[in-house]
């Protein structure tokens, strides 16, 4: 919907109630949708999983399209990084942030920096992928503010054709909301705990997830000796009980489809849906 016709069904919607209402602005109403475009941390991962899959069909037809990932481990780092490409390019496509296990080990655990070995609380992946993307629609909320005082000021001057720029410039806004590649290490625990933590991370808005099949309390960072990895029954079984679970019932019929892309680090193959079920 455009920002003319958000304007327009605000005002139908006031004068049909009448009274206090009728306190409220249009196209205030309308500034506020633009500004919040996502509800949730699902409504983000649906998006952010159809950029995804999207971009991988575009890589698999042409290999110069490739996606670059950025590593950042605070709201603020991700959102100027956003900002600054978007500044830069023009756009943030195949733009993604990346959360290593390292960097959230060493650098958001509250028992203080810690190595690569699931150490750090098993919260804490979710939490910064919940405070990235405030971040990252606090910088939406930003970009369109100005747009909407450089509005007021074309409409004051009565400069038709700036306020038809501008106008265009809103209905057709690129949001600095990109798809996160998040490390959850080697789930934290069982089948089950791994349900449970690729959940929670969903439900933040994450669309694609990295785990390790390594042994869960035993876990090494890759360049160190000493990895213990499970029996591959034991690790599809972690993939499987989150498809049976089916966290889709979650209220999106997207996280299914998010678990059953899961980038695996080792050197286990890729386990696809149709192995699992």
């Amino acid at each position: 919907m455009s920002y003319s016709s958000d304007i327009d069904a605000a005002a139908s919607l006031i004068e049909s109630n009448g009274g206090p209402w009728e306190a409220i602005s249009p196209e205030a109403v309308a500034r506020m949708r633009a500004q919040n475009k996502f509800k949730t941390g699902l409504d983000i991962a649906k998006y952010t999983a159809g950029i995804m899959r999207r971009d991988m069909a575009e890589f698999d037809k042409d290999k110069t399209k490739y996606t670059q990932s950025l590593g950042c481990w605070h709201g603020f780092v991700g959102q100027q990084k956003l900002i600054s490409i978007k500044k830069h390019f023009g756009t943030t496509e195949r733009k993604y942030l990346y959360l290593s296990g390292w960097m959230v080990a060493a650098l958001r655990s509250d028992f203080g920096p810690l190595p690569d070995q699931s150490m750090h609380e098993k919260t804490a992946v979710a939490g910064l992928v919940e405070e990235l993307y405030t971040f990252l629609r606090q910088a939406d909320a930003r970009e369109l503010g100005g747009l909407f005082r450089a509005l007021d000021k074309a409409k004051e001057a009565g400069n038709d054709a700036e306020v038809a720029k501008i106008q265009d410039q809103i209905d057709n806004h690129e949001t600095h909301v990109v798809p996160i590649v998040a490390d959850i290490d080697a789930g934290f625990g069982n089948a089950e705990a791994t349900y449970l933590m690729a959940k929670q991370m969903i439900e933040a808005g994450a669309c694609a997830l990295q785990i390790e099949n390594q042994v869960a309390d035993e876990k090494q960072c890759g360049h160190q000796d000493g990895k213990v990895t499970v029996p591959h029954n034991d690790f599809h079984a972690k993939l499987a009980i989150a498809l049976k679970k089916r966290i889709s019932k979650v209220k999106s019929t997207t996280i299914k489809h998010t678990l059953c892309q899961l980038l695996l680090t080792s050197t286990l193959a890729l386990v696809t849906q149709k192995r699992l079920t």
